[in-house]
């Protein structure tokens, strides 16, 4: 799409640096530099405010990534491409049948009001919980990864969604300040949620993390 859009040789592309290293590449195919932008902390997609910074002379387009069931501040990022004249693009997330995204939603909403010790995502935008990620903080005590762990020990499935962000990668190692984007990438666990999850099977996650959330400072 970017090489029919004419974006090519000389062109910079802004795209987030939280996951999807495929963006990256794809950039990369058509010869064009890829610009990495911070993202916002409450729903992990481009923030618009970092991408405006971003915009040089050379920039032809950017990439926006809807991530975990939140979209981007779509408005706002249309915005600066007809303030700049870019070419906005979107790589969305597969979309689930309604009847799947309310069961999703409802198990969230029990995760929402049951764990303690970490963060639960926010619920805004018609959240359909692809992923329910949670924040665990560090600050000294029993970090994310400690904390996988023993939540998996005790029979609970969870995953790091992003391990390591993009510029950090070596094929696209940059010196740029994308502090959100580090910290989203230290701190953030993906949940079960699937509807497919019984009552006494989120019971499970519920007591699993809530057997550590006694060592860990509440992240607010």
């Amino acid at each position: 799409m970017l090489r029919a859009a004419g974006v090519g040789v000389g062109d910079e592309v802004v795209v987030p640096a939280f996951g999807n290293v495929e963006v990256a590449e794809a950039v990369v195919q058509v010869g064009a530099l890829p610009v990495f932008a911070d993202i916002d902390p409450v729903t992990y997609c481009l923030d618009p405010s970092d991408v405006e910074a971003a915009v040089t002379p050379r920039t032809a387009a950017l990439v926006v990534v809807h991530r975990f069931g939140r979209s981007a501040d779509l408005g706002r990022l249309h915005g600066i491409g007809q303030r700049h004249g870019l070419l906005v693009l979107e790589q969305g997330e597969s979309e689930a049948p309604y009847d799947e995204i309310a069961q999703r939603r409802e198990r969230a909403a029990y995760l929402d009001t049951k764990l303690r010790g970490v963060r639960t995502p926010d619920d805004g935008d018609g959240h359909t919980y692809q992923q329910y990620v949670v924040r665990v903080p560090g600050n000294g005590r029993p970090d994310r990864d400690a904390f996988a762990r023993a939540v998996r020990a005790r029979g609970v499935q969870c995953r790091v969604p992003v391990k390591t962000p993009v510029h950090r990668l070596p094929e696209f190692r940059r010196c740029v300040s994308l502090p959100e984007t580090e910290r989203a990438a230290e701190e953030t666990l993906a949940l079960p949620v699937d509807a497919a999850l019984t009552r006494r099977e989120m019971q499970r996650v519920v007591s699993a993390c809530n057997a550590l959330g006694g060592l860990l400072q509440p992240a607010f």
